[in-house]
């Protein structure tokens, strides 16, 4: 499953949340904006890389943001989620997404072999803004004496209870049920009733990944 980038407020010091729409089976109940049922899809989290997150800039001089001072960018990139959604008899109580995506990176100087190391961050998100978890790891890049790119990959795994994730029977029976012209409520959209839109919200996960920035780091990248 592809991701795309998304716009963001800030999450603790430097992650950012948002919404985008996830992998897709029969199963489940997705909706887009209020609009209406738009597919099926299954207990497993969307994915995404927030805005201001997907991008990392070092500078030699640390108080120095001009573009000649520039040590090295990294940037996030073909970010793709595995998703372990078993039903029926061998389901689990946890829905477990494992989050994959390369990190290009360049450098100014070329000479001597370098290793840096950049951090990252996979957080759970729900109904848009809850933040169910956050873990932080580490993509480590190497550069080749008188090579100024590299690339490197990275793995992160995030676990969504199921139970949480799942559309309640009542709700579901509400939005899907088939309505008939001439019905009192044929003409109504069950997802703009508070109640329903608020149970969809709750059963709505995604999970975003990106770099670990600091405050100073974040605001360069919101303002460049």
């Amino acid at each position: 499953m592809n991701a795309r980038r998304l716009t963001a407020t800030v999450l603790c010091s430097a992650a950012a949340v948002t919404a985008l729409s996830g992998c897709a089976k029969k199963g489940d109940i997705v909706v887009d904006s209020g609009v209406g049922i738009t597919s099926v899809r299954t207990a497993c989290p969307a994915v995404g890389i927030p805005d201001y997150t997907g991008d990392m800039t070092l500078f030699r001089a640390p108080n120095d943001k001009t573009s000649t001072n520039i040590d090295m960018v990294a940037a996030m990139t073909n970010v793709r989620s595995e998703c372990s959604d078993r039903g029926g008899a061998q389901a689990t109580d946890k829905v477990t997404a494992t989050v994959s995506f390369d990190v290009l990176a360049r450098r100014n100087d070329k000479q001597g072999a370098r290793q840096v190391t950049l951090p990252i961050f996979v957080s759970v998100l729900q109904g848009g803004s809850a933040v169910v978890s956050k873990r932080v790891g580490q993509v480590q890049i190497t550069f080749a004496d008188g090579q100024d790119r590299a690339q490197a990959h990275g793995t992160g795994t995030a676990y969504i209870d199921r139970a949480a994730a799942t559309l309640p029977a009542e709700i579901r029976e509400r939005i899907t049920r088939p309505r008939k012209a001439g019905d009192q409520d044929a003409a109504v959209d069950p997802l703009a009733q508070p109640d329903v839109k608020a149970a969809v919200a709750r059963a709505s996960f995604e999970v975003l990944v990106g770099f670990q920035l600091t405050d100073d780091q974040l605001a360069y990248n919101a303002t460049r």
